[in-house]
């Protein structure tokens, strides 16, 4: 032997081995548990005639941990290499499931105008298949606006879970008005984003083909 490391004899080294995080990880469980408060956020929600305040108080329990593990599977993926294809997947449908699920019962009990509710869900489905749209161009980051769109719109949800009287009741209905407002604005700004990205990835494409001419 030399003693020649292999790098220095012109050998390449190994790439090395990146350990994939396995599906059983703290993000991915947080996440399941959010996906499994939905139906129970619902029967609680909607016992009786849905105007227990103690049975509402209960429903808003389990809202106010779904938003919670919301925060934190996510920064726990980024923060720990956490991040799965199970993850990427089931953390946006459990996100609005639990929205669109309590904005539907709410509606549903007449306690939220339906044209709330339709506004903000096609404004997120919207969004969602947009970004789909365009993935192949590249990909949309959660804006600055959107993360204070979603504490709003968990917010003003929240508040209507509770039964509320007096101001309380009038404040809830103002949240409720800027989480539209910034639904309806960020999402403009993310239709916005998205023209961008897709004009310049058709761009690159053209620059492309003339170039292989």
């Amino acid at each position: 032997m030399s003693g020649v490391p292999a790098s220095a004899a012109g050998r390449p080294r190994p790439a090395p081995v990146v350990r994939q995080a396995g599906l059983w990880n703290i993000a991915n469980v947080l996440t399941m548990l959010r996906l499994l408060l939905v139906p129970a956020f619902v029967m609680l929600l909607m016992h009786g005639d849905g105007t227990d305040p103690a049975w509402r108080a209960f429903a808003w329990a389990a809202f106010a941990v779904a938003m919670i593990t919301d925060v934190f599977d996510g920064h726990l993926a980024r923060a720990y290499n956490l991040v799965t294809d199970f993850g990427k997947i089931a953390d946006p449908i459990a996100d609005k499931t639990i929205m669109g699920s309590a904005l539907i019962c709410l509606s549903v009990l007449g306690d939220l105008p339906w044209w709330v509710t339709g506004v903000i869900l096609f404004r997120e489905l919207g969004i969602t298949l947009m970004r789909f749209w365009v993935i192949k161009h590249g990909v949309i980051p959660a804006s600055r606006g959107g993360k204070i769109k979603t504490l709003a719109q968990g917010a003003a949800v929240g508040m209507y879970v509770l039964v509320l009287t007096g101001p309380l009741a009038t404040f809830r209905w103002w949240v409720m008005a800027v989480a539209v407002v910034l639904t309806v604005a960020t999402g403009l700004d993310y239709v916005r984003q998205a023209v961008v990205l897709r004009r310049a990835g058709l761009a690159r494409e053209r620059a492309g083909r003339d170039a292989e001419r």
